[in-house]
This record gives C-alpha cells, sequence and structure tokens, in this order.
C-alpha cells in the first residue's frame, strides 16, 4: 500500500515501532504476574493508553480492576493519583481549589490554587458511578481538553494524561449512571468478565501465598508521547475507513438503510466519535501487532468496546433481552 505524506514510515518511525513491541512484551510479561488471565482487557487498555484516549472498565468486584489500573501505573515511569468517587465527593476535590493563605511577613492575604488529583498523567477515577453527576462532570472538560478550569484560570494538565475508569453494573443503591455526554468521551468501555475455573484456581493460590512480585519501569511520558504521535500517522486504507464508519451510521435507526433491528432496538445510536475511534484504535492495535498498516480486522476487533457505551437501547430492547453487545454482534455481521 502506498503511503501518504507524513505517514509512518521513517527510519525513526520503524525504531519507535520496534521500541512499541518490546515495551508491550515487557508491560503483558510483568502484568501476567499480576494479574490472572484478562489478556483482552489488557491488551485494550493499552490500546487506549496509545490511541491518547480514555478507558471505561466496567465489572463486579473482585476482578481485580483496581490492581490491574494501579499494576499498569508502576510499570510506567508516569505520575499516578487515584480519586475514590463516592456520594459527598464535590467536583473541587477532583480539579483543585483556591485556598485563602496569608504572608507570614507582610500579613498580607492571597489566594493560591491548591491542583487536585486529576492533575497527574494517569488517573484512575473508582467507582466513577457512585458519585453524583454534578461531580463527574469534573471530569468532562480534563477529559475532553487536557485543561481545567478554576477560579476563573485555565490550567493545562500535564502530557499524557489518560483517565480509567471503574464501574460495577450490578449495584443501584447508592450509584448515578453516567450522562450519555460522558460516557461518549470515554474511547472503549472494556468489560471485564469472570475467569476461567482453572485461571480462578491460579488466583486462589497465587494471591494467599508470600509471593510479591516486583514490577519495573518501561516507558516514561516522553516515549509514550512519541509512541502516541507515531499512532496518528499510521496509515488507514479506505476500505478499513469505510468499514468504521459504516458500522457507527448503521448503528443510527434514523439512518437511510439502516437494518430493521437497529429501528426495532435502538433508540440513538452512536456519534462521529465512534468512527474516530474505531480508526484510530485499529491504528494503535495495529502497531501493537508489530504492523504499520491497518486492516479491516482490526476495525472489527474494537467494535464492541468502542460501540457497547455509545448505542442506546430502548424498551423493546430490553424486554426481548438484547444487550448491547447483542447488537454490535448484529452490526458487525451485517457490516
Amino acid at each position: 500500500m502506498k503511503e501518504s505524506p507524513g505517514t509512518a514510515g521513517t527510519p525513526q518511525d520503524l525504531k519507535l515501532a520496534e521500541r512499541l513491541v518490546t515495551a508491550r512484551d515487557s508491560i503483558l510479561s510483568q502484568l501476567r504476574g499480576v494479574i490472572v488471565g484478562q489478556e483482552h482487557v489488557i491488551n485494550e487498555l493499552l490500546i487506549t493508553l496509545f490511541s491518547r484516549g480514555h478507558c471505561l472498565i466496567q465489572g463486579v468486584p473482585g476482578l481485580a480492576k483496581t490492581l490491574l489500573v494501579s499494576s499498569l501505573s508502576k510499570i510506567l515511569d508516569l505520575e499516578f493519583s487515584r480519586i475514590q468517587f463516592t456520594p459527598d465527593l464535590m467536583p473541587s476535590d477532583i480539579t483543585g481549589s483556591e485556598i485563602l493563605q496569608e504572608d507570614p511577613q507582610t500579613r498580607q492575604r492571597f489566594f493560591r490554587f491548591m491542583p487536585g488529583p486529576v492533575f497527574a498523567n494517569m488517573v484512575l477515577a473508582d467507582e466513577i458511578n457512585r458519585t453524583p453527576p454534578k461531580t463527574q462532570a469534573a471530569l468532562l472538560q480534563a477529559m475532553q481538553e487536557n485543561q481545567v478550569t478554576c477560579g476563573g484560570q485555565t490550567r493545562p494538565l500535564p502530557l499524557p494524561f489518560f483517565v480509567m475508569a471503574t464501574q460495577n453494573p450490578i449495584e443501584q443503591e447508592g450509584t448515578y449512571p453516567l450522562p450519555e455526554a460522558q460516557l461518549d468521551r470515554f474511547f472503549l468501555q472494556i468489560a471485564m468478565t469472570y475467569p476461567s475455573q482453572e485461571e480462578e484456581k491460579r488466583i486462589v493460590l497465587e494471591t494467599t501465598g508470600g509471593r510479591d512480585p516486583r514490577l519495573e519501569k518501561v516507558l516514561d511520558a516522553k516515549e509514550v508521547q512519541a509512541l502516541q504521535d507515531l499512532v496518528r500517522r499510521v496509515p488507514v486504507p479506505d476500505s478499513a475507513t469505510g468499514l468504521a464508519v459504516r458500522l457507527a451510521r448503521s448503528s443510527r435507526p434514523l439512518e437511510p438503510g439502516a437494518p430493521d433491528f437497529v429501528k426495532r432496538w435502538v433508540s440513538w445510536g452512536a456519534g462521529p466519535r465512534a468512527g474516530q475511534a474505531l480508526v484510530v484504535g485499529a491504528k494503535a492495535r495495529a502497531l501493537l501487532a508489530g504492523r504499520l498498516a491497518v486492516c479491516e480486522d482490526d476495525v472489527l476487533a474494537l467494535a464492541k468496546p468502542v460501540l457497547r457505551h455509545r448505542v442506546v437501547l430502548n424498551f423493546q430492547a430490553e424486554a426481548e433481552g438484547i444487550r448491547p453487545d447483542d447488537l454490535v454482534e448484529k452490526l458487525v455481521a451485517a457490516a
């Protein structure tokens, strides 16, 4: 495939691509010493990171969601912060606030900005659906624009900036569903499922002994940014771009030519961010696999994590027991 100007393919890009594959192998090797199974979760987490996106990890308690994210932060030489979302959490607890202070010599009072935990490279928003929408919205500007406005002043966040949120899908008491506008800003929604019987046996054996695996730094902030830039330069054939756009548009019930099952089950389909996420995520997936070009399989592999949180099912779908993943499978089959 002929590359357009500015796409990956220079000797420096080839060296960066090799560096990414080496780093991926090291990250996977170290995480496997901490997390048993969940290979697709780890891969999708890395795709999100190098795509310069944010991810929402959903799973029942006890599946090591928090452990996975905190372990990744130790492997990457990035500043990490953890926010435990609770019903009484306020927006200023996330973004920071201005504190009135007094100069001990002149006795003059002044306001000093105290940065909140969002001022870090990797932010773990633990149990994000336990806090009200007012506080959830404090992350919107940070996730979209990599900056925070507080006290009338806009302050940039450190780069790279990566939000990983976790939520429990089964509890209703004391939880607040994320608004669609905020869900759309998550690059991927990653589903964590129960381990297999053999994996659960390993988990029990390894976590009830005295083993404490050491994690070594693999990439720093500058390297992560360089790899994120490389992802954007990976060429994409028209066929893969067309597939991504078709998948997004076919999820909209008012779209001409939308499948009948979409018109039957969907209230609102995915917006343009879905197509963008499919293409950029496919680029990252290709690079992580050691390829400098995207194929249609890269797009199809990301259909579920990209679309499952961007499609709003109606009452008819719920009555028939249709889940978002079921709908996406039918969209992929019809693409």
